[in-house]
C-alpha cells in the first residue's frame, strides 16, 4: 500500500478557501466578479472613445467587444450564481437577467421623466419657479389647441383607421390568391416599412411638389391633374386637407405592418372552421363577419393600439414636410419648437409630460391585452 502524502496549506489559504465555501463568500464573489468584469469593459470603451485610430476600426472593435463582453458578463454571472445554494440562486438570478434592463429603463425613462416634470414647473431658463404656468400655456395657446386637434382627429382617427383598414382589406384579399402572387404583393406593400419617416417625406415631397399651371410639373400629383386639364394645386397649403395629405404618408408606411400581422392571424384560423361555415351556406361576407373578425379581434386591437401610439408621438413627417406650418402642427413638433427654437425648457418639458400622460393609457391597455394573451398560452 502506497503511503499518502498530504499537501500542506498555509493558514491564510485555508481561511480564504473556507470563506469562499460559505454562502456569504459565494455571494460576494457573485457580486464582485461581474462588477470587475463590467469595470474592465467600461474602461475599454473609454479607451476606444479617446483613441486616435480611424473611426470605422473603433466602431468594429466596439461592436465586437461590446457584444462579446456582455455575453461574457452574463455567462460569468450566471455560472457564479449557479454555485450558490438554491435559495440564493432564486433570489439573485432575476437581478442578473432583469436587473440591467430595469436599471437602463430607470436611467433613460424614469429619471428623465422626473427631471422633465421638475423642469416643467420652472421658467424658460429653469431658474424661477412658475408653478403650473407652463401647463396653462399647453392647454390654452392656439398652437397647442391646433396640435391636439391634428393629433387626435387627423392622425389618430383617420391615420389609424386607414392603416388598419387597408391592412385588413389587403390581408383578406391576398389570402385567397396564389402563394407566389401573395408573397410578391406582401413584399411590395411591406417595403415602405424599411424607410424612415424623413426618407418617406422626401419621396412624397416629389409627389406633392407644386409648380404654377403652365410650368413643367415635377410633382407627380400635379403632373397627373394638369394632364387631365385641371389647375395645379399647392397640396400642402390647402387647410385643413393638408393634414390628410400628410396622414397618407403615415398610412403608406404603416399599412404593410398591419397587413403582415393581420395576415398571420388570419392564417392561424383553422381551415375546418371556415369550411364548416361554407358548408352551412354562409357566403364569404358572412364568413368574414362571423368567423374571421371574431377570431382576429385580439390582433386587430393590438395593431390598432400600436399605431395609435405611433400617431400620438408623430414628429418626423410633419417636421420634414411643413415644419408644422399651414395648420399642420402636432404635439411633438410644438415641443421641438419650444425647446430648440424658442429655447423655453419649461414649456417643452410640460408638453413632454402631457404627451407621456396621453400615451400611458394606451400602453396600459396594450400591456393588459398582452397579459391576457400570455395567460391563454399557459
Amino acid at each position: 500500500m502506497r503511503p499518502t502524502r498530504e499537501i500542506s496549506r498555509s493558514p491564510e489559504a485555508g481561511g480564504i478557501g473556507v470563506f469562499l465555501s460559505t454562502t456569504l463568500g459565494r455571494l460576494l464573489v457573485s457580486i464582485f466578479v461581474p462588477a470587475i468584469t463590467f469595470f474592465v469593459l467600461y474602461q475599454v470603451f473609454i479607451f476606444l472613445r479617446d483613441t486616435q485610430i480611424p473611426q470605422w476600426i473603433t466602431a468594429i472593435i466596439a461592436i465586437l467587444w461590446g457584444v462579446g463582453g456582455v455575453l461574457a458578463l452574463y455567462t460569468l454571472s450566471n455560472y457564479l450564481i449557479e454555485q450558490l445554494s438554491p435559495s440564493w440562486r432564486r433570489r439573485l438570478i432575476p437581478f442578473v437577467f432583469v436587473g440591467p434592463a430595469l436599471a437602463i429603463l430607470t436611467w433613460y425613462l424614469v429619471l428623465p421623466t422626473i427631471r422633465s416634470f421638475i423642469a416643467s414647473l420652472y421658467d424658460a431658463r429653469g431658474i424661477n419657479f412658475v408653478g403650473l404656468d407652463n401647463y396653462i400655456y399647453a392647454f390654452t395657446s392656439q398652437e397647442m389647441l391646433q396640435s391636439y386637434r391634428n393629433n387626435f382627429l387627423f392622425w389618430m382617427i383617420f391615420g389609424t383607421g386607414m392603416s388598419v383598414g387597408f391592412g385588413l382589406l389587403i390581408a383578406v384579399l391576398v389570402d385567397r390568391t396564389h402563394p407566389i402572387f401573395e408573397t410578391v404583393c406582401k413584399a411590395l406593400i411591406f417595403m415602405p416599412m424599411v424607410i424612415s419617416g424623413v426618407g418617406a417625406s422626401v419621396i412624397w415631397k416629389f409627389i406633392y411638389e407644386y409648380r404654377p399651371t403652365g410650368s413643367t410639373q415635377i410633382g407627380l400629383l400635379n403632373g397627373i391633374i394638369t394632364a387631365l386639364g385641371f389647375e395645379s394645386q399647392g397640396w400642402l397649403l390647402l387647410q385643413p386637407w393638408n393634414n390628410l395629405f400628410l396622414v397618407i404618408i403615415m398610412v403608406w408606411l404603416q399599412t404593410g405592418y398591419s397587413m403582415v400581422i393581420i395576415s398571420a392571424a388570419i392564417k392561424a384560423i383553422p381551415a375546418d372552421l371556415l369550411e364548416a361555415g361554407r358548408i352551412d351556406g354562409a357566403n364569404e361576407f358572412q364568413i368574414f363577419r362571423s368567423i374571421i373578425l371574431p377570431s382576429i379581434q385580439g390582433t386587430l386591437i393590438t395593431v390598432t393600439t400600436t399605431i395609435i401610439l405611433f400617431t400620438l408621438k408623430i414628429f418626423d413627417i410633419v417636421q420634414s414636410m411643413t415644419g408644422g406650418n399651414f395648420g399642420t402642427q402636432v404635439i411633438a413638433n410644438v415641443q421641438y419648437v419650444q425647446l430648440f427654437r424658442q429655447v423655453h425648457n419649461g414649456r417643452a418639458a410640460a408638453i413632454a409630460i402631457i404627451l407621456l400622460l396621453a400615451v400611458l393609457p394606451v400602453m396600459y391597455y396594450n400591456l393588459r391585452q398582452f397579459g391576457k394573451q400570455t395567460e391563454a398560452f399557459r
